[in-house]
């Protein structure tokens, strides 16, 4: 084959590339991950969401957090996936399929799960949904469980204010 016959070819699949939207896997999240956390979003609120593939609430709330930080991008969403480090190609999915791809992302890089929980917060169990509430003073409220629209522009209220 010519240069010139394979030329349309190879300009056709580096256009492809170049313009599909890659994301970025989620970050590793190992012992004193969370402590980065905090230190990145010094003085600023934000909302950490952790949640997993294998619970179905977390998994049904995702279309709720894509249109809050749709109707909200200001507000800093940070996701954080309490799988094992083998389920990044998953995670990642559902992050896509989701239109959370593009915020911050970061996942379980430790088998050790029960250390990353308590790094985060001793009183939690590791139940999920697990969503914390940060204001810029970093104090900060914990809620288990799915969340209503309501829930979410309330705990917003107390944490924007």
């Amino acid at each position: 084959m010519t240069l010139k016959k394979l030329f349309p070819s190879l300009a056709f699949i580096l256009l492809t590339a170049f313009n599909s939207p890659a994301h970025a896997a989620p970050a590793a999240f190992a012992s004193g991950s969370y402590r980065q956390i905090l230190a990145n979003n010094a003085n600023k609120p934000f909302m950490l969401v952790v949640w997993s593939i294998n619970c179905p609430s977390c998994l049904k709330d995702m279309e709720l957090l894509s249109s809050i930080h749709k109707i909200k991008p200001e507000l800093k969403m940070i996701m954080l996936a309490a799988d094992e480090p083998s389920a990044t190609e998953q995670i990642q999915q559902i992050l896509e399929k989701n239109q959370l791809a593009e915020i911050e992302n970061w996942a379980y890089a430790d088998d050790n799960t029960q250390k990353l929980q308590f790094e985060i917060d001793p009183k939690w169990y590791g139940e999920l949904p697990r969503t914390y509430f940060f204001d810029k003073a970093h104090q900060r409220t914990g809620v288990s469980g799915v969340l209503s629209k309501e829930d979410y522009d309330e705990m917003f209220a107390k944490i924007l204010k």
